[in-house]
């Protein structure tokens, strides 16, 4: 998988809890995005969860299927496209522009984001359920700024 690319849609955050907005560009350090917040830490936060990636490929597939998701509402800081998703797992590591990242676990869902699903079914991207299908947490390895348009490459 080393040298695939694919590409930084969308940088999202928020002051605590969902949805995540999209920003121009945002500074990552160790502890996350600069500026945002998560509402409880734990479960959220800390830094094996400092980045929660998504995939706007599976966005996609979830509008097509009815949900209203959109880049952002399930919580994610940064939103991906161009990496065959399913692919990737924990113990993978991730290049988004200057950023250095570990996928460290898949994310559990939460009924906090209820409201990006058809009958509040937030269970679709969870991982057990639906494999290939959920978010992903990461581990900061190497901070710096990142914009939407940055390259993703995985590194192993």
């Amino acid at each position: 998988m080393d040298g695939v690319a694919g590409r930084l849609e969308a940088i999202n955050r928020s002051s605590g809890g969902i949805p995540k907005i999209g920003v121009f560009e945002a500074f990552v350090t160790e502890q996350g995005i600069d500026g945002d917040r998560q509402a409880t830490v734990p479960p959220h936060g800390g830094p094996d969860r400092a980045i929660v990636l998504f995939s706007l490929d599976v966005i996609r597939a979830l509008q097509r299927e009815g949900h209203p998701i959109a880049a952002g509402t399930a919580g994610e800081n940064f939103t991906i496209s161009g990496v065959e998703w399913a692919a990737l797992a924990p113990g993978h590591r991730l290049q988004v522009g200057p950023v250095q990242l570990l996928l460290t676990r898949y994310t559990s869902p939460c009924r906090k984001i209820g409201a990006s699903f058809l009958n509040r079914e937030f269970t679709r991207i969870d991982h057990a359920a639906h494999p290939g299908w959920s978010r992903l947490c990461a581990r900061v390895i190497e901070g710096g700024l990142v914009r939407p348009g940055d390259p993703v490459t995985l590194l192993e």
